[in-house]
């Protein structure tokens, strides 16, 4: 059990790593295989997130990949939603909450779909 839920963190630390949020796959994965609670999975998601950050975001710096432009502008939104949704997390059961993340997952995974199908469809275009 306990190779696990190394696995588990070995594989969010790769997402985390990689900017494409580790959290995504950790918190199905920590309600489905280990049976967490949503509220607990998705707690135990942002403590694991804070170390991966911290190393993604020097990594990142050392290669000049992070833009300091209106940083300001991305922060504090994301710093006052990010207050909000914690409440709302906290008031909302976990059952409505499991659904609700999911249903962002399932709208994300259209996305990314449709933008990639965009982007192989240019790429082509270009190469015409």
């Amino acid at each position: 059990m306990i190779i696990l839920y190394a696995l588990t963190g070995f594989l969010a630390g790769i997402l985390g790593g990689m900017g494409m949020g580790g959290g995504t796959l950790l918190i199905p994965l920590l309600t489905l295989l280990f049976n967490c609670g949503q509220h607990s999975a998705q707690a135990m998601n942002l403590v694991s997130f804070i170390p991966m950050a911290i190393i993604a975001l020097i990594i990142h710096l050392k290669n000049k990949y992070v833009k300091f432009d209106n940083i300001l502008l991305i922060i504090l939104p994301g710093l006052v939603s990010c207050f909000f949704g914690s409440y709302i997390a906290k008031s909302v059961g976990g059952a409505l909450l499991k659904r609700l993340f999911g249903g962002f997952l399932i709208i994300l995974s259209i996305i990314q779909f449709v933008l990639g199908l965009k982007n192989v469809k240019s790429s082509k275009e270009e190469k015409e």
